[in-house]
């Protein structure tokens, strides 16, 4: 397969004309790179959360990009046309919210869930943009944008309650878009501790935990224990 990208997290290879496929790397870094250790296992433990999540998903009536796991690291994906373009769902005040509100107490729950918009760019720190911004730029259209909010919220629904029903509390998490071949706007990228804030009685089983001093391998471990909170066999 031809390799077509590299980030911090993942690499992208090319199967065909309309497949990719996606592998998840053993390794985690924190502050656009700043921190970066290995970390034995996460990429099969990250895969199979985004196989799990997007999975249920579909099943509950969202197009997403997933098509298969390999039970490892890697997940087939179909290839789109990705809208650089990172929407947040905040469901309690953390992260970024609060450096730019501070007079909100960390982990006050929202009257009803926010949704952000940030330019994908490391180099720019992933700025926030305003729905003006993005039309303006051309980035998508009013409708495309109503139909990204709409799904995002659905999104929250579904995995807010899934994850209710296993004592966990869903923070806030990321997500991409992208659209197909015949203009389609689908669900992209990965669903895993590494784009989601998840609790479980104040602990952190998501990528916060080493963004907190916490070592590679205690985030592996946190993983495997949401993967096994949830029943997900990795």
């Amino acid at each position: 397969m031809e390799l077509i990208y590299e980030g911090k997290a993942k690499r992208v290879y090319k199967l065909n004309n309309e497949w990719l496929v996606m592998e998840f790397k053993d390794e985690v870094t924190a502050f656009d790179g700043l921190r970066k250790e290995v970390a034995i296992g996460k990429g099969r433990l990250a895969a199979a959360q985004t196989a799990f999540f997007m999975s249920y998903l579909e099943g509950n009536g969202v197009r997403t990009h997933f098509i298969d796991w390999d039970g490892d690291r890697r997940i087939t994906v179909r290839a789109l046309r990705i809208v650089p373009i990172e929407v947040i769902v905040r469901n309690y005040a953390y992260g970024s919210f609060l450096k730019r509100m501070p007079m909100v107490k960390p982990l006050t729950r929202f009257s009803k869930p926010l949704v952000e918009f940030h330019l994908k760019s490391d180099e720019l720190h992933d700025p926030l943009l305003t729905m003006d911004d993005i039309t303006e730029a051309g980035l998508l259209t009013r409708e495309e944008l109503q139909e990204i909010i709409n799904t995002s919220l659905r999104v929250n629904d579904l995995l807010t309650n899934l994850l209710s029903t296993r004592g966990l509390i869903l923070v806030d998490f990321k997500l991409e878009f992208g659209f197909d071949g015949s203009g389609r706007l689908l669900l992209a990228d990965e669903l895993s501790g590494d784009t989601m804030r998840i609790l479980r009685n104040g602990k952190h089983l998501d990528k916060e935990l080493f963004r907190m001093g916490a070592s590679a391998m205690d985030l592996v471990k946190a993983y495997a224990e949401l993967n096994a909170l949830l029943g997900i066999k990795s």
